[in-house]
């Protein structure tokens, strides 16, 4: 995967570890309160304001299936020109770790039947697995 490379932002999601592209990232804040959106998609928590700006806030464990009632304590916010045509979306996070830099040798692609067009790859660490996630088609799903 030669075009996998460059830093990611590394988050918990339940038990796993999980990055993306730091180039998606714009902020990290901590979860505030949240308007919820009658008739939203199961994934969507609501919505808050973050700098004059209305975000949507996702629950990725509700997209990636994950069951985990973690408590989700911060919120990964995406540049909308990248992420999702310029809509302000961001994602609960249990915990931001940090961020790495990824040598492209150290990424396999996603196995066949896994997440489909969502799994950029699997980072693989001597802690164990990262799993790298695209927002973008995420949101475009």
């Amino acid at each position: 995967m030669s075009d996998s490379t460059g830093q990611v932002l590394e988050f918990e999601l339940g038990e796993e570890t999980y990055c993306v592209s730091i180039d998606y990232v714009t902020e990290i804040v901590d979860v505030g309160e949240l308007t919820a959106v009658p008739s939203s998609p199961r994934h969507v928590e609501g919505v808050m304001d973050l700098r004059g700006r209305t975000t949507a806030i996702v629950d990725p464990k509700v997209v990636f299936d994950i069951d985990d009632s973690g408590e989700e304590r911060r919120i990964v916010v995406f540049d909308p020109d990248i992420v999702q045509d310029q809509e302000a979306a961001g994602w609960l996070v249990d915990e931001v770790r940090q961020v790495r830099q990824v040598d492209p040798e150290n990424v396999d692609a996603s196995p066949a039947g896994m997440g489909a067009s969502s799994i950029k790859g699997i980072v693989k660490r001597e802690e164990g697995f990262v799993i790298w996630v695209d927002p973008a088609a995420v949101h475009a799903e």
